[in-house]
């Protein structure tokens, strides 16, 4: 590899460079384990077809992925690039990452605060991973209000009222790119919090929504599964998704190239 090539999986976005910064599980557990520890604050985000999308077209979207210190691979077709440009990644889904982080947080006595839903997913999903992980703490819970804006002093209040509530790890669940751009707002406010982006995870866990089948997941075809679940909100999303496809395979090959 040509001395001070880039050694992991990036997409540009003019001059910004998104880079998938831990590739694999064991590195992703070990980062945020490390941050843990030193109760040193971080916000994590998993990036997917739909993320692209969407940081192309949003300036804002784009300044808060910067802000996040730990980017992971969410989504068959970034790990499917990131093989393209010789530079793989493995799978780590955001809602995959609920169940170990709160182990490591319940071994390292660290208090999780659960941020976005609705009052009875986040109750149910409390109960559910306290009974799976003994000894995880809960500090907080909040599901904010319809309209929220996450940069906004509703959100400075509530990321004040995380912090004091004595959590250090804080998931959330908002959806992109409300809860990026939380995330990157809680860095600021809250510098010695973890975040991390889940999308849907706290209603996997609570029951309210079902993932796709495993054997559907195995064969990479999550999004179709949803997609016939919901084709009216999510049909014209993928549609977006498969057409930045060729445009992102090509980057992936140029970005093999530049390394041989």
């Amino acid at each position: 590899m040509p001395s001070g090539a880039p050694e992991k999986m990036q997409f540009a976005f003019g001059t910004t460079r998104i880079e998938v910064t831990t590739p694999s599980w064991e590195e992703t557990l070990a980062s945020v384990g490390a941050h843990l520890k030193a109760r040193r604050g971080f916000a994590l985000a998993t990036i997917n077809l739909d993320h692209l999308v969407k940081l192309r077209a949003d300036t804002g979207f784009r300044m808060a992925y910067a802000r996040h210190d730990i980017i992971v691979a969410d989504g068959n077709p970034i790990v499917w690039l990131s093989r393209l440009a010789r530079r793989p990644v493995e799978l780590i889904p955001g809602s995959e990452l609920i169940d170990p982080l709160a182990e490591l947080a319940a071994t390292l006595g660290v208090s999780v605060a659960f941020f976005g839903s609705s009052p009875e997913v986040l109750e149910k999903a409390a109960e559910t991973l306290q009974r799976r992980h003994p000894g995880l703490k809960l500090a907080i819970r909040i599901a904010p209000p319809m309209g929220f804006d996450p940069k906004g002093p509703v959100a400075e209040r509530l990321l004040r009222d995380i912090a004091d509530s004595g959590a250090g790890l804080c998931f959330v669940a908002l959806g992109a790119p409300k809860q990026e751009e939380f995330a990157a707002f809680g860095r600021s406010i809250a510098p010695q919090l973890g975040f991390v982006s889940i999308g849907a995870g706290l209603d996997f866990i609570a029951g309210t929504q079902t993932r796709a089948p495993r054997l559907v997941r195995r064969l990479a075809l999550e999004w179709f599964w949803r997609m016939m679940l919901a084709p009216g909100r999510l049909g014209m999303r993928y549609l977006r998704c498969i057409l930045i496809l060729p445009g992102q395979a090509l980057a992936a090959l140029r970005l093999r190239q530049r390394t041989g």
